[in-house]
Order: structure tokens, then C-alpha cells, then sequence
């Protein structure tokens, strides 16, 4: 059945109103700034991979959302959005065709249906190359969602540092706000992780003011156990976000790797006092996976993670599949992909 507008608007406002600070145990904590290595720390980390695995399919089995509430956290999921091109064949104007729908990300006539129109959603971020960093600022001029570039030699990492930190340093200059830099995985099968350390650290002074999210190739990780010590590593080293894929890898996000991630980052809270965001990328299609990880953040770091500032979703083909699901929120039916177009 459709919604109702007021019960709606109520519901979709009260989720999407969020802290204003990271909390964790009622305890405000502080953006993070990093730590010195603790190498004692990065070798205690151990991970159960049977229990964890078990642990991701009971979320999904047991954690849903429904009726009004579930198109409420759909809409947050979009605006935690980071809408991504990263393809040989970009071109200007498919990066100007995705921003101005990452400006409004949803039909006017769905908006006016669901009754949302003065909520104003938009997506977090439009992450591209360096090269269309420029394009993509020219065309989200004055809408406050963020320009995010891949950089660090992405997907692979492995081009010489300092010609990394050197492609961070102009994707800053050309005004991206977010910086996305993969990590040298070869470090983390090595155990060398004062110079994985290092790296990441070489690459937030790169960043200057600009977020810095730290992809780790988690498909590349072989174990649960890489995972949660390169997350540990790359948080000491200043990391504002860990992430976890490059979208490129042949297994990207999944949930057992995400509560890894989300524990390591729940601990590093506990530890130091200081937040670390979280985004997934790669895979994530459908609109019921978004609510599978929205639910797993708001279970493992608190509702004040369930906002952009703290979580992203990597995402190219999401957003189609969630107005999909508003529409049937909306009319009780479902329409065609071909009238959710990305770009």
C-alpha cells in the first residue's frame, strides 16, 4: 500500500535527523588524528572467521525494516551515497550527467508522491578519476554534495609511492574534497606494517584538509585476519574512513568483512576516543542489501555512525533498484529500470 504522506514525512524526518558527532556508549568522541604504531595491538588482533560468518548470516536472517520505516531508511541510504564512475570510457558529460543526478537523485514526481520534497535528498558524494575532478565541481557548484577522487595509483596501488602521493596532492589542488587512496596489499601478506603505516600516513599528510578513505582490497586479503590488521594499521596511521574495496576486486564488500572492519573501528573508538567512518563498495545492488548494512552499522557502532559524515555505500548501480522500491512505497507498484536511468 502506498504511505501516507504525514505518517511518512514524520518517519522519514526522524531518520534522517542524525548526532552531530560520532557516539559510542554515550561517549562523544573526536575526529581522527591517529595514533603512533602499536604493533602489539596489530598483532593481537584475531578473528574467528566460522563465528563471523555465522554472525552475517543470522543479521540477515533475523534484521528487517518494514512499511513506512523502510522507505525511511532507503532515503538514508541515499544520502550516504557516494555515486561512483571509474570506467576507461568516462567522459565529461557522463560525469556531468551523474552529478546532476547525484543533485536529485530521485524524480520529482516520486518526491511529490511520498511527499519529501522539502527534505531536499541528495547523495553524499560523486567519486571519479582525477581527471574529471574539475568537471564534476563545475557541475555540483553550490549543492554541498562532495567531489571524492580515486588516487594512490587506483585499483592496484602499485605505482611509486612518491608518484602517489604526488596524484593525491593534485586531485587536492583541483578542489576534490574526499580522497580515496588504496593501500600496497603486498605490506599487509608481509606483515609489514611500519611500512604499511607509514604509507598511509604519507598519504593523509597528502590530503591536507581533504577526508581521506583508506580502500584496502579487502577481496586481496585472503583472510579475515589481514582485514581486521590492515583496518587497525590504517586507522593508527590517521585514516578518516576505512573502505573496503576498490570495486574492482573479483569479491568486494561483504558482510562478514564489514563486521570485521565495523568491530576494528568500534574498538579503535574504544581505545583512543576517536571516530573512524566506514563505506562498503562493490556489489552492493539492491535495495534490501543497503538496509542489510545500514542495520549491521546501527547494531555494531550506534545510529550516530548512520549518517554520511561516518558511512558511505560505493555505489554505482544501487540508487536505481532503491527508487524502485520508493515508487512501489509510493503507488503499490512497481515500475521498469528503464525509468530509473543512473546517467
Amino acid at each position: 500500500m502506498p504511505v501516507e504522506h504525514d505518517e511518512f514525512r514524520s518517519v522519514a524526518r526522524h531518520e534522517l535527523q542524525g548526532d552531530a558527532i560520532a557516539v559510542l556508549s554515550g561517549r562523544p568522541l573526536l575526529p581522527n588524528t591517529g595514533i603512533p604504531l602499536n604493533l602489539d595491538w596489530v598483532r593481537d588482533v584475531r578473528v574467528n572467521t566460522s563465528a563471523v560468518e555465522r554472525r552475517a548470516q543470522s543479521h540477515i536472517a533475523r534484521r528487517t525494516v518494514k512499511k513506512e520505516w523502510q522507505a525511511a531508511w532507503l532515503l538514508r541510504a541515499i544520502t550516504c551515497m557516494d555515486l561512483t564512475t571509474l570506467s576507461g570510457d568516462d567522459t565529461d558529460e557522463r560525469v556531468r550527467r551523474l552529478c546532476a543526478k547525484g543533485r536529485h537523485p530521485l524524480q520529482q514526481e516520486l518526491e511529490q508522491k511520498l511527499g519529501i520534497e522539502e527534505l531536499q535528498i541528495k547523495v553524499a558524494a560523486i567519486c571519479v578519476y582525477h581527471a574529471f575532478v574539475e568537471t564534476a565541481l563545475r557541475a555540483l557548484e553550490g549543492s554541498g554534495v562532495h567531489v571524492a577522487a580515486v588516487s594512490a595509483g587506483f585499483p592496484a596501488g602499485l605505482s611509486p609511492l612518491a608518484e602517489r602521493v604526488n596524484e593525491i596532492r593534485r586531485s587536492v589542488e583541483a578542489g576534490a574534497q574526499e580522497i580515496d587512496v588504496v593501500i600496497t596489499r603486498a605490506h599487509v601478506f608481509g606483515g609489514r606494517w611500519q611500512a604499511l603505516y607509514d604509507e598511509v600516513a604519507a598519504f593523509k599528510q597528502a590530503c591536507g584538509s581533504a577526508h581521506m578513505k583508506v580502500i584496502l582490497g579487502t577481496g586481496d586479503l585472503l583472510t579475515l585476519r589481514n582485514v581486521g590488521r590492515a583496518s587497525v594499521v590504517a586507522m593508527m596511521a590517521g585514516a578518516d574512513f576505512i573502505k573496503t574495496s576498490t570495486g574492482k576486486e573479483p569479491t568486494n564488500a561483504t558482510l562478514p568483512v564489514g563486521l570485521v572492519m565495523t568491530r576494528a573501528i568500534r574498538e579503535y573508538a574504544q581505545q583512543t576516543g576517536m571516530a573512524v567512518g566506514f563505506k562498503p563498495a562493490g556489489g552492493i545492488r539492491t535495495a534490501k542489501q543497503s538496509i542489510d548494512w545500514l542495520a549491521m552499522i546501527k547494531e555494531e557502532l550506534g545510529p550516530s555512525w548512520m549518517r554520511a559524515e561516518m558511512f558511505r555505500f560505493g555505489a554505482s548501480g544501487l540508487l536505481g533498484d532503491i527508487e524502485r522500491q520508493l515508487e512501489h512505497q509510493a503507488t503499490g507498484r512497481y515500475s521498469a529500470d528503464y525509468r530509473h536511468p543512473m546517467a
